[in-house]
């Protein structure tokens, strides 16, 4: 029997997930644990580069985001969800790495340059420079072959097949050069109708609201500021509902945008029905979140998830300092 192929992928805790995760990259990586051998990183040493002084912060979101990814269909016997920091050996993988990757190649990363923008940061810190390295660590560590990711994480992936293409030729071929696993990833818009849908700009409906927050979430979203009444004209081009419509309930699209380019159903109608459509979405992941509402379950599937995780890290880096010969004794 042929082995499955590993994909790696995982978040930064920093928060509760919320639609555009969803739609992002969750309901993706709930397919692919069925036909890849999955792993999911909670990479809470990375969410130290951008939140470094936050640490009390960690352990909640920790413990958020497993809850997030269970709701939303992630299984514990499919998917080995564990914490980064609790594998030292990615740390030691890392340090290697960055012993070879130039220091320019990293400032000149156009992800870094573009999050180092959005945080303002004017010196970047050596951990937050260093962020695409320790990725690749993340990847390389556990013999990914394939890592989903945005189109705009692909200049991390190119720097991390670099690193081990590099690793290989310098020493000897032991780990996996990645391939890139690029689906659509549609693009949520925030409910200010300005930018994506983010937590530090008050613009997200969370996996975890209630059918009441949603509701006032979207009762309150901007749709077309130049329809006044009910019976005017819409330009559902220009609503933010309409493009939620568009991703979220594909079957009765044509009809709303028929009546509401002839004023034929008001905007508040409008988004009873889309926050229908979101809760109806909502409410299997409300039921399995009941599952593991528990700090003990959720400690269990993510000591057990590090456990199994730890074991490949553990098994990588043998071989990695049989190959570099620093293997001293064992």
């Amino acid at each position: 029997m042929t082995a499955k192929k590993r994909i790696l992928t995982g978040d930064r805790p920093t928060g509760a997930l919320h639609l555009g995760h969803y739609v992002g990259s969750l309901a993706n990586r709930v397919k692919l644990q069925e036909q890849y051998d999955t792993y999911i990183i909670i990479a809470d040493v990375q969410a130290l580069t951008t939140h470094w002084e936050k640490g009390e912060d960690l352990e909640n979101s920790v413990f958020q985001i497993t809850s997030d990814y269970l709701a939303a269909g992630l299984d514990p016997n499919k998917a080995t969800i564990f914490i980064q920091s609790k594998i030292p050996e990615i740390h030691e993988l890392a340090m290697y790495f960055s012993m070879y990757t130039p220091v320019n190649v990293l400032r000149h990363n156009p992800t870094i340059k573009s999050e180092a923008k959005q945080h303002g940061f004017k010196d970047m810190m050596y951990g937050f420079l260093g962020y695409p390295v320790s990725q690749a660590a993340d990847i390389a560590i556990f013999k990914a072959h394939l890592v989903p990711v945005g189109e705009d994480q692909i200049p991390h992936l190119e720097l991390t097949r670099k690193i081990v293409r590099r690793f290989n030729d310098l020493y000897e071929p032991v780990l996996v050069e990645p391939e890139v696993l690029v689906g659509e990833v549609p693009r949520l818009i925030g409910l200010d109708g300005k930018t994506k849908m983010s937590k530090s700009l008050n613009n997200a409906i969370f996996l975890s609201d209630t059918p009441e927050q949603v509701w006032q979430k979207v009762r309150n979203a901007v749709t077309d500021p130049a329809r006044i009444h009910k019976t005017d004209p819409g330009h559902p081009e220009v609503c933010t509902i309409f493009e939620y419509h568009k991703i979220f309930n594909n079957k009765e699209l044509e009809t709303i945008e028929t009546e509401c380019r002839q004023g034929k159903i008001g905007c508040v109608a409008c988004k009873k029905r889309q926050a229908q459509v979101l809760n109806e979405l909502l409410e299997p992941m409300h039921q399995r979140r009941q599952q593991y509402k528990s700090r003990d379950i959720l400690v269990d599937i993510l000591r057990e998830g590090t456990r199994r995780a730890h074991n490949v890290a553990l098994q990588t880096m043998e071989e990695v300092r049989e190959a570099m010969k620093i293997q001293y004794y064992k």
